[in-house]
């Protein structure tokens, strides 16, 4: 198992849902991904869910306070960096809006919500006792991020600023579409303005890994799940599919063209 001890500042780190329904979705992850949990008491009558693979942590879960129910269900993702209060500092010199924070999280870290210039909302943690994610490259783990976003090029000045990521089109890449690279890693992309859901507000998609996106797709079905984009073929890079948990919150799933059969 590819075991993460520390993430490098700009990765993604975390990836967290927002939910109406904080048991219904630990039945939906667990039967889909094979996750285990461990739930841990936050506030008064409150629990913070863990999902785990092999003892390791690869996501986790809230229940979203009654006032804020506006705010549909979704999945967060979190950004290391150095100094959240840095972050939070050069994402306003940038464009960008402070959410909330940047606040301590008990001994774990330190973070804060930060919304880039196009409508997006992210999150940057400072680890200290908690690193985040701690497994990656195994079925059910976090593998790539997606920006969707009605202005890629004002997404890439903002975000190259704030991580100091390279954004940048593939080689022989006639689609549009932009690759996010964090130091020699490409960790993520933004598909071009054209090809997502106007109606949609800008936000991060987070991908899993599994082993069979058709079968996978099939499973969350059975669990209850939502079909948004039916498994279909990346040219060179494998198969994907876009899925809800029956709450509704957005992911995505991917099986590389190697894992293919």
């Amino acid at each position: 198992m590819p075991i993460v001890e520390k993430h490098a500042p700009g990765a993604f780190c975390l990836i967290e849902l927002a939910t109406t329904d904080q048991d219904a979705a630990k039945k939906f992850y667990t039967g889909l991904f094979g996750w285990s949990f461990s739930d841990q008491p936050i506030g008064p009558g409150g629990t913070y869910t863990l999902f785990r693979l092999e003892q390791r942590d690869v996501a986790s879960a809230y229940t979203i306070r009654p006032e804020d129910r506006t705010i549909p269900p979704h999945w967060d993702v979190y950004i290391t960096v150095e100094s959240a209060d840095e972050a939070a500092k050069r994402a306003g010199e940038l464009g960008g809006k402070v959410i909330a924070g940047p606040f301590d999280v008990a001994q774990y870290g330190r973070m804060a919500v930060l919304q880039d210039p196009t409508g997006a909302v992210f999150c940057v943690w400072q680890p200290k006792q908690g690193i985040g994610i701690g497994l990656a490259g195994v079925p059910g783990t976090l593998c790539w991020m997606d920006l969707s976003t009605g202005d890629p090029e004002r997404a890439k000045q903002f975000y190259e600023g704030l991580f100091g990521w390279r954004i940048i089109t593939g080689e022989r890449d006639t689609s549009g579409y932009l690759h996010i690279k964090n130091g020699e890693e490409f960790i993520g992309g933004i598909p071009p303005a054209a090809h997502r859901d106007p109606h949609s507000p800008p936000h991060w998609l987070g991908y899993f890994l599994v082993s069979n996106v058709d079968e996978s797709a099939g499973k969350a079905a059975e669990l209850g799940g939502r079909t948004y984009l039916a498994p279909m073929d990346i040219e060179n890079a494998g198969r994907f599919a876009v899925l809800a948990d029956p709450q509704g919150a957005a992911f995505a799933i991917f099986q590389p063209s190697q894992r293919r059969g």
